[in-house]
């Protein structure tokens, strides 16, 4: 496979201002596979270190100096270490968060050897480290499932994906090239983007295959909840798990989950799901000026799960259930939709920037709105709707268009590129123009491109 992360690590490399690495990201996401992809790519000596299968290793790290802590691990395992030819890996370092701190002197006192660190329940660590943290002295790199991109060149689609890269409002894909699109699109959102999914899916095109490796994904992250669940009862944690996908687009209740449990019980469990990044919030804003995240209805929120494969598992879906991509929109009333669009949003964010997705919406007797998702584009907050239908159904759009002052929309559907002039009337009588641009699901990611000519 392909992950775009690794050509931003290539330049990470070769930066003569690197700092050492932290890649954050959830349980098999493909951090471990990625720095050894980047290793075999470049020829270097990649010396890795699983810290919680060797946590006998951190002892060698107990010196501040480099030079000190290369020699006991050449001692330790019985091989030379060159620091500018090779990559040191430090994985799961949650178990041995004190080593955290010598990142530092790694970077002031060995520039020449790259170091890289990465763990599952890293975020954990960060949020209540008891150690110096060597601010200012480290890279951050989220890495999320894979794109609809990246699912492309797993499949070999390269001449595709480089079409899809050229479309313009203008030049389109044609017909034939859309449909055989869209159809990789709703194969996509049935494998979804975990490393080992699509992996297994390229290798045996067996949906039982596929849901064997999905079931054990979801069992694997459930065996992890022994870790940071602490007094907790894990069954808080597995309820929260198991809801989400059932809540998807609605505001998230947590009377919804369990309407007998503590509703603080609940927000714990949901919080630390969230720490581990299994689920993802979309938060509530006002939308009145940028940027995207200011004036946050603290709230009012709702949650997406880490990959829309999994979700389509949850909730018992399967690939023949689609007679065509709009489909998507139709079952269990358009959660798949929103929840890959999210899923796929979170991408648009650079690496360095951890992702974050927001919504609007109003609740008033009557008159309830609601837009499914928020961007912003430099100056400008574009609102998106994930929807079937034709302008008359753009309701919560209209009156969103009239009481803010944006004047570009996107819709993400399964029908062809369109550009429309859309003319509606406000609660007084005012009429308001605005653009509406009508996306297929597949253009997702090429988004930031499209809007440079918008």
């Amino acid at each position: 496979m392909k992950r775009y992360l690794i050509d931003k690590l290539k330049d990470w490399l070769m930066s003569p201002s690197r700092k050492p690495a932290v890649l954050r990201g959830a349980r098999q996401v493909g951090k471990t596979w990625v720095v050894r992809e980047l290793a075999k790519q470049t020829g270097k000596q990649l010396i890795e270190l699983n810290l919680e299968k060797q946590r006998s290793l951190a002892i060698h790290f107990e010196s501040n100096d480099p030079s000190t802590i290369l020699l006991n691990l050449e001692s330790a395992l019985n091989q030379s270490i060159h620091p500018a030819d090779s990559i040191l890996f430090l994985d799961e370092i949650q178990a041995a968060p004190e080593l955290f701190a010598k990142l530092r002197w790694f970077y002031e006192d060995m520039p020449e050897l790259a170091v890289i660190t990465a763990g599952s329940l890293l975020e954990f660590v960060l949020e209540n480290h008891t150690f110096s943290m060597p601010v200012g002295r480290i890279q951050y790199f989220f890495i999320e499932p894979l794109g609809f991109e990246e699912f492309l060149l797993a499949k070999n689609e390269t001449h595709l994906l480089s079409a899809i890269e050229k479309v313009t409002i203008e030049k389109p894909l044609n017909t034939s090239l859309h449909d055989k699109t869209n159809q990789l699109f709703k194969e996509f959102v049935i494998v979804g983007g975990m490393p080992e999914a699509v992996s297994t899916w390229i290798k045996t095109s067996s949906l039982e295959a596929l849901a064997e490796v999905h079931n054990n994904l979801i069992n694997t992250y459930q065996d992890d909840f022994t870790k940071y669940a602490g007094k907790l009862s894990i069954t808080y944690l597995e309820e929260v798990l198991h809801a989400v996908p059932k809540l998807l687009t609605k505001k998230f209740v947590y009377s919804h989950v369990d309407s007998n449990a503590r509703h603080e019980n609940i927000k714990q469990a949901l919080n630390l799901l969230l720490k581990a990044r299994l689920c993802h919030k979309v938060q509530c804003v006002s939308a009145n000026g940028i940027p995207v995240g200011a004036e946050v209805k603290s709230k009012i929120f709702k949650i997406i799960l880490i990959d829309v494969g999994l979700v389509s598992t949850m909730l018992g879906l399967k690939l023949y259930q689609f007679n065509n991509v709009e489909d998507i929109l139709v079952i269990n009333k358009g959660a798949l939709a929103e929840q890959v669009v999210g899923q796929l949003l979170r991408l648009l964010s650079p690496f360095y920037v951890e992702p974050t997705l927001h919504y609007w919406s109003r609740e008033l007797a009557n008159s309830n709105a609601e837009i499914d998702y928020l961007i912003q584009d430099n100056q400008r907050l574009i609102p998106i709707e994930v929807k079937a239908g034709v302008e008359g159904k753009l309701r919560s759009l209209h009156q969103f268009m009239n009481e803010k002052p944006w004047k570009l929309a996107i819709r993400f559907y399964a029908g062809p590129v369109q550009l429309d002039h859309i003319k509606s009337k406000t609660t007084t009588g005012d009429s308001n123009d605005y653009k509406l641009i009508s996306l297929p699901f597949y253009l997702l990611g090429q988004v930031d491109k499209l809007l440079k000519y918008l």
